[in-house]
């Protein structure tokens, strides 16, 4: 004789009278409260928390936080955002204009040059391009604040030369802005010369060329704002977000607290010292930042 019993709707065991031996089939995937609830069984239920072990909860808040900010952005994740950026100016061009000293199939990076006249016209994918610059960016050590610019200048060369990112231009004009956010951004800069050893069929004129004709199709503007760094790397953010690119997140611990701790102090103590000096006459004692004392009770 076989006697069925059920456990909610997903657990189904039976037990034998004559082999008096419990099986369970199946397992479910998560154990509820309600199942053990109703299970008198502690076999039954040990065999359950062993198999499905219940998922741990913490009652106190956590706090997870990323390691990319404004001034130390994460270099993977950035790269990934502004090749991603690029990748877009590509899809979304209205037309090729383009500019000789950008066009691969007169000045090529390879000795094989661009591969055909079927591929030539093809728009590179994402991963095509981050490959490109990642390579370059890995070979030169150069850092993430260094990608942001690029894409400052990139577009800046777009806007101002009124011309566009095309399939056969896009490797020179993602080189260019590396090779003058390099030098403008980092305090040790990689030479011409260096970027030739990254890509041997290249020559050092060429590099000289490129980075000339950059400069003046930018009318000389590489001056970059704090203020225009930091809207291009929120921008990059949400551009993460809406493409689903993760930046690897850690609960905040004892060590990173006190760090932001002293800086948020550092910038009150700025704060405060500022006002202090330079309140107006209108303002109000309640409102003023000092170090208040509490009042002395006479008896």
């Amino acid at each position: 004789m076989t006697t069925t019993s059920t456990i909610g709707s997903d657990l189904f065991f039976s037990t034998s009278a004559n082999e008096n031996q419990k099986t369970m089939s199946p397992i479910p995937l998560l154990i509820r409260p309600l199942d053990l609830f109703l299970c008198n069984d502690l076999e039954v239920i040990s065999d359950l928390l062993e198999s499905r072990p219940l998922k741990k909860s913490s009652s106190c808040s956590t706090i997870y936080l990323d390691d990319s900010t404004v001034s130390h952005p994460n270099l993977k994740n950035t790269i990934k955002c502004v090749t991603l950026g690029i990748y877009y100016h590509i899809r979304n061009r209205n037309s090729d204009r383009i500019v000789d000293i950008f066009d691969e199939r007169q000045h090529p990076l390879t000795k094989d040059g661009m591969p055909n006249n079927r591929d030539e016209n093809r728009d590179p994918d994402h991963r095509t391009i981050y490959r490109f610059v990642r390579t370059l960016f890995s070979a030169a050590q150069l850092s993430p604040e260094c990608a942001i610019i690029t894409l400052v200048y990139l577009e800046r060369l777009l806007t101002y030369a009124e011309i566009d990112i095309a399939p056969q231009t896009w490797k020179r004009i993602v080189l260019g802005a590396i090779l003058l956010a390099s030098k403008v951004w980092d305090d040790q800069a990689v030479w011409n010369v260096d970027y030739c050893q990254i890509l041997r069929d290249i020559t050092v004129e060429d590099m000289n060329e490129l980075e000339r004709r950059f400069l003046e199709l930018l009318q000389f503007n590489i001056n970059v704002p704090s203020s225009v760094y930091a809207k291009y790397y929120f921008d990059l953010r949400s551009l993460a977000d809406q493409n689903d690119i993760t930046f690897p997140t850690e609960p905040l611990n004892e060590d990173r607290a006190l760090r932001l701790e002293a800086m948020s102090r550092l910038c009150e103590d700025k704060l405060i010292d500022s006002n202090r000096n330079g309140f107006k006459k209108w303002s109000s004692l309640d409102s003023m930042p000092l170090t208040r004392k509490s009042a002395a009770i006479i008896s």
